[in-house]
């Protein structure tokens, strides 16, 4: 069966089209910019994180299968020995990293709870080096030190820390619970695609979320209510569904497929570079459309982490 676009070749390879490659990578960081703004308006209709997080995850899932059952049902077999992985993989680097992105969501500023989220990579790096005894060089601590400088310029630690405790925390739950979703799923990737590695990690992400809140419990009335689009746009409303569904398909399934089919053409280090823009858009998304806006203080500290993530992507 011929593969579709989204999926990305087994075998691994690279073609000869490394500007597509970037250009899906940036599109994906855009939209996902986009999407947290979304979320965060998403998050005012009345929605709880959890919530939000149990929506998406349930609608990519079903989405994810409903292409592979299209284009590639082989894809969705699955050995008795890496099902409890998948499992894992789903509870640990789907589920957390979605609610604990979106609890910081409802306490930080866009821009902010992704910057220390992007962290992860620097989380990686060092857990390469001290577990898998992998060989580092410098600029790891070159990174380390710029991302703990920064971060420390960003929340104004000299003035008692500027921003709500619980979403800086949060943040940083969602950076340790991304950086676990990276180490496994480059694990898993020996054995699995990504398009399957996705479902099964939506899917049982999914089933975790039922058990903590099974669906009938589920404030479905919400989704028909209009909410504000608040910020520059607070005149305008938009039914909480029409919001909630573009953070399923655009905000997740549609970066995630650009994400996995830009592998084919560039390698993931360099395309975790390129994703690095993704809190800067969002940053500016968020001024263009909810009105935050930082000081020079931030500013000049979230220059300093982002300086801080590309050298920690490029230290394995």
């Amino acid at each position: 069966m011929v593969d579709a676009p989204f999926l990305p070749s087994e075998e691994g390879r690279l073609d000869e089209r490394p500007g597509l490659g970037y250009l899906m990578v940036a599109s994906a960081a855009t939209l996902f910019a986009v999407n947290g703004t979304v979320s965060k308006v998403v998050l005012g209709s009345g929605l709880s994180s959890l919530e939000l997080t149990q929506i998406r995850s349930t609608g990519a899932a079903a989405g994810f299968l409903l292409l592979l059952l299209l284009f590639s049902r082989k894809r969705l077999c699955v050995d008795r020995r890496e099902l409890a992985f998948l499992v894992l993989f789903g509870v640990t680097g789907v589920a957390f990293v979605q609610w604990l992105y979106f609890a910081a969501l409802e306490h930080l500023p866009v821009g902010i709870a992704l910057l220390i989220q992007f962290t992860a990579p620097l989380f990686v790096a060092l857990f390469a080096r001290f577990v898998y005894r992998e060989h580092i060089g410098r600029r790891i601590w070159v990174a380390l030190l710029l991302c703990t400088t920064g971060l420390s310029v960003v929340v104004e630690l000299w003035s008692g820390v500027a921003f709500s405790t619980i979403g800086i925390t949060a943040a940083f739950g969602a950076a340790f619970a991304l950086a676990a979703y990276m180490l496994m799923a480059e694990r898993e990737r020996r054995q699995r695609d990504p398009a399957s590695l996705s479902f099964y990690g939506f899917l049982f992400a999914a089933i975790f979320w039922a058990i903590v809140q099974p669906l009938w419990r589920f404030p479905w009335d919400v989704l028909d209510n209009r909410v504000s689009l608040q910020g520059n746009l607070s005149d305008r409303t938009a039914p909480v569904w029409a919001l909630v569904t573009f953070v399923v398909i655009v905000g997740t399934m549609i970066t995630f497929s650009l994400l996995t089919g830009a592998l084919r053409h560039i390698p993931a280090t360099r395309a975790s570079i390129v994703a690095t823009l993704e809190p800067v858009l969002a940053t500016v998304v968020a001024w263009l459309w909810l009105g935050e806006s930082f000081g020079a203080t931030q500013l000049v500290g979230g220059g300093i982490v982002l300086a801080g993530i590309v050298l920690a992507q490029t230290a394995r």
